[in-house]
């Protein structure tokens, strides 16, 4: 069977967003023997969320609302550090640590625009498994074990997704697993300060993720907005306790472009301080994406090229933080 996606409409989401972002509750990722008739079901609403938005909240997703506080009051721990404590432990080209103010620049999503300006954001960037080879911590007590404690989870939560990942394709719910033994993933402390933009500036330009999925928990101070393919930027509703997911770019060539890779922007317009901790969840490093068989047919022809996760990974790191790796790159290839 092959996959296909929906036809959009032209024109504005509606003012509630609330009825645009689905929402998915994966109690039936929680019982001790698994309902297949519950797993099916979840499964057609994965796909839903995946051809129409891009975007879904999950609900009874197993992380404790105080752990996901913890990880913004760390957030919020380092980046009160003083700047030269900060900028001791910079991030690197494969190493995690300290990104400064306007150390990045969107260039690896074309959804930016012809004028790229850096964004206004400061982060912390924690990895595991993949390319990366090590993580600078702060002098904080406690901290890196904080964010290893949080990457355990949120890697045994991508890992639960998975098989209904794969019926939401019509593939065996094992079909992903010998990809995602050691998944590539990165742990990123945000902070938005207010500030007043000037012309096409952002705390985070307009842009596409590079992973496989993105777990984004709900936040207090709001800045975010999405734009699904045909609709207007939107601003996604508050829902405590939750996580809003997005698939990025390397679900999209895994699925031959029928799963979506939607464009995302962030300014925090707030009188305060905005923190975020997004969490990046991929497969290992030297997993080929080539598309899936029931997304390819004679009809909807393969349109990427094979790569590695790995490669991609690289591509986009260097494409968008080339002051850092050192390495200058093109557009992609496919």
């Amino acid at each position: 069977m092959a996959l296909t996606t929906q036809d959009h409409s032209t024109g504005s989401y509606p003012e509630d967003s609330a009825d645009i972002i689905p929402v998915l509750d994966l109690t039936p990722l929680n019982e001790p023997v698994p309902d297949a008739a519950a797993q099916a079901a979840l499964a057609a609403e994965l796909r839903d969320a995946l051809t129409e938005v891009g975007f879904f909240f999950i609900v009874n997703h197993g992380v404790a609302a105080s752990t996901i506080e913890h990880m913004f009051d760390e957030a919020r721990r380092i980046h009160a550090l003083p700047q030269e404590v900060k900028d001791s432990i910079p991030m690197g080209k494969v190493v995690g640590g300290y990104l400064g103010m306007g150390g990045g620049t969107s260039y690896a999503s074309d959804i930016a625009g012809p004028v790229r300006k850096p964004n206004q954001n400061e982060a912390f960037f924690c990895h595991r498994y993949g390319y990366h080879t090590q993580n600078q911590f702060p002098p904080l007590a406690g901290f890196a074990e904080s964010c290893e404690m949080y990457i355990d989870q949120l890697i045994a939560l991508g890992s639960r997704m998975l098989p209904i990942l794969a019926l939401s394709l019509d593939l065996p719910p094992d079909y992903f697993a010998p990809h995602f033994d050691e998944p590539s993933v990165s742990l990123r402390m945000s902070h938005y300060p207010p500030m007043d933009y000037d012309d096409n500036e952002w705390g985070l330009a307009p842009h596409t993720d590079s992973s496989v999925f993105t777990f984004l928990p709900a936040n207090d101070v709001p800045g975010l907005e999405i734009r699904p393919a045909g609709y207007d930027w939107i601003a996604p509703p508050q829902m405590a306790g939750s996580y809003l997911v997005n698939s990025g770019d390397m679900l999209k060539r895994w699925t031959n472009n029928v799963y979506l890779s939607t464009a995302h922007r962030a300014r925090n317009l707030s009188a305060g301080d905005r923190y975020a901790v997004p969490f990046f969840y991929g497969a290992r490093d030297d997993a080929l994406v080539d598309p899936v068989p029931t997304t390819v047919s004679a009809e909807r022809p393969a349109r990427h090229e094979p790569i590695t996760y790995g490669d991609y990974q690289r591509w986009f790191l260097n494409r968008n933080y080339e002051n850092v790796t050192g390495e200058k790159v093109g557009t992609f290839e496919s």
